[in-house]
């Protein structure tokens, strides 16, 4: 769906997702994409990066939630399309999971 919108944009959000949660280190991201996104079914996990404007991103702020690595902003899904407007340049897929790669990560 992101490239489909030019890897300019995020898909809205689904009826039982109120809010988009970009994070914000690398380490954190990786973990929910291989070890989170791949649990079901099929799926797999993806980890974006991109920039957003400040003076826009500055509006929010950050959450952590759990240790400190775990910092996160609640972008509430009806901001989505504004989030949209001041991302900065393109979306890159910097890494993609599947559920073998999760599988190999609890097992070490």
């Amino acid at each position: 769906m992101i490239a489909e919108a030019g890897w300019r944009a995020f898909p809205p959000r689904l009826p039982d997702q109120p809010i988009f949660y970009p994070v914000t280190n690398l380490d954190y991201a990786v973990r929910i994409a291989r070890d989170w996104n791949t649990k079901f079914g099929d799926r797999l996990g993806h980890v974006t990066r991109f920039s957003v404007l400040k003076r826009y991103l500055d509006r929010f702020e950050t959450r952590i939630v759990g240790g400190a690595e775990h910092e996160e902003y609640w972008i509430p899904a009806e901001g989505l399309p504004e989030f949209n407007a001041n991302i900065v340049g393109l979306i890159e897929v910097v890494a993609s999971f599947t559920e073998a790669d999760r599988i190999a990560a609890e097992t070490g």
